[in-house]
């Protein structure tokens, strides 16, 4: 068993996101994302199931062309996708990606 205080994690910018990775196994692996305003995240591929959990701000994500606005508190799930971030106001993320 491993306890992380996720609010006293250090985050870096996204083209740094490796060291945001604060937990990978085999088939689990756990990062924050935190995007500045106007800041986005590229289209990718992801090959595994994602789920995102907004701690902070909104963002707009894109999810095989369908748009959605997520925003403090709540939690999105996809499977394997083409996937896309963007926000207007800056958003902190906690990003989970699950190989089944």
């Amino acid at each position: 068993m491993k306890i992380f205080d996720l609010k006293k994690i250090i985050t870096h910018p996204y083209e740094e996101r490796d060291r945001n990775v604060f937990y990978e196994s085999e088939r689990f692996k756990a990062r924050i994302i935190k995007l500045p305003a106007g800041g986005g995240m590229p289209t990718c591929q992801m090959k595994y199931y994602v789920v995102f959990y907004v701690m902070d701000g909104i963002a707009e994500v894109t999810v095989n062309n369908e748009k959605k606005t997520i925003s403090e508190g709540q939690c999105m799930v996809t499977g394997p996708a083409t996937l896309s971030l963007k926000t207007l106001v800056g958003v902190k993320i906690i990003g989970f990606q699950i190989n089944e």
